[in-house]
């Protein structure tokens, strides 16, 4: 055999796996999960307390939500409570102790939204010591700000993961009518400012930019027309993902998979309730997403969108009322897991309640079925 016969098969055999490795290297993945409204009504706080040392700790409300929260690279969540020290209070202006917020670090949740309708409820003090103790705990945020420099230096929010990053911007349609004190900031939901915000956002080219909007209407299933016109103009403008929360239900969610003008873009446009007291039908659960971005050639997809449903469990023990966060698809097939048969049947209630609206709604999102060996 010739000499260039042999160096033809040498570079036949080692040139062929390298070509793989690089398309493989071309090719990074990352999977976001977008929680709701994190409340803290009078129950919450009653429940987490020690009554003999007056410490709070609220780690057992994510006891069954903690696994899959692990399972994505990057989870977020909207902190619907101000962390402004005593009295601790509930509705209508929130304050929750710090261990709330230690309690969404140790479940996994990774960055929190704080531009809501209660960012004012306890005034500048509020705001500021809802951002000091975040920074304290080393959970990024955003969406409220101590100043016009912070805002200026901090937003959008930076997140890179697996060679794929995102720029993260939050904004609240009001705060219950409360003035903003200055020089604190709290994100309004304002068409012209998110416009600059979002231009600001594309000169750090980031991979995608994702808005979370705290808008639409309490208690309401259906988003309003305007909703939907508004996503249609952020996308224009950029944007890749919009997620949305206030409403305390269930709203449809929309992958513009093979849209020919929105190419892949996705909205939710209510996650409903992560966490909270209430328990008027459809507002005990919400809906915990999961959306997966590709990254090839330099161009971010989303690849895979999808949903869990979550419900409030919160059973009577030892004479006090607690909070469990469950996935639903692991327990509607284990009655014998509840105290009480009423319980299962509020929960399946609210599984069907939302499976119907959702199976009419939804556009290319399914719901996930979550076990314990995913």
């Amino acid at each position: 055999m010739s000499r260039k016969s042999l160096n033809a098969i040498f570079i036949l055999l080692f040139t062929v796996p390298l070509t793989a490795q690089e398309s493989i290297a071309q090719t990074q993945n990352v999977s976001f999960l977008f929680m709701g409204d994190i409340m803290g009504h009078d129950e919450q706080i009653w429940s987490a307390e020690n009554r003999e040392n007056h410490t709070y700790n609220y780690d057992d409300v994510f006891t069954y939500i903690k696994p899959l929260i692990s399972e994505a690279d990057i989870a977020i969540a909207n902190f619907e409570v101000t962390l402004a020290g005593v009295p601790y209070k509930g509705y209508p202006q929130f304050s929750s102790p710090v261990a709330l917020a230690t309690a969404c670090r140790n479940a996994g949740i990774d960055y929190l939204v704080t531009a809501n309708n209660h960012s004012a409820d306890r005034g500048k003090s509020g705001i500021t010591g809802t951002i000091n103790r975040l920074d304290s705990l080393g959970i990024p945020h955003t969406g409220t700000f101590s100043d016009q420099v912070a805002k200026e230096t901090l937003q959008p929010l930076m997140i890179r993961k697996n060679g794929i990053s995102a720029a993260l911007l939050n904004y609240t349609y009001g705060t219950n009518g409360i003035k903003i004190p200055e020089p604190v900031i709290v994100n309004m939901l304002d068409k012209e400012q998110i416009t600059l915000d979002i231009e600001k956002a594309r000169t750090l080219n980031p991979d995608i930019i994702i808005l979370f909007l705290h808008w639409g209407t309490e208690y309401d299933t259906i988003p309003l027309k305007s909703q939907e016109e508004l996503a249609r103009y952020f996308f224009s403008k950029g944007v890749g993902l919009i997620i949305g929360s206030h409403p305390h239900v269930i709203q449809k969610m929309v992958w513009y998979k093979d849209d020919p003008v929105l190419s892949g873009k996705a909205v939710v446009y209510s996650l409903g309730n992560f966490v909270s007291n209430q328990r008027k039908p459809k507002t005990d659960g919400g809906s915990v997403v999961r959306i997966e971005l590709t990254k090839k050639e330099n161009k971010v997809t989303v690849s895979n969108t999808g949903y869990y449903l979550t419900w409030v469990y919160t059973p009577i023990v030892k004479y006090r009322k607690k909070f469990y966060i469950l996935p639903c698809s692991l327990f509607e097939n284990r009655a014998d897991f509840f105290n009480n048969s009423a319980d299962y049947i509020q929960m399946m209630k609210f599984i069907n309640d939302s499976r119907r609206l959702l199976s009419k709604q939804n556009i290319n999102f399914r719901e996930h079925i979550y076990n314990t060996n995913n």
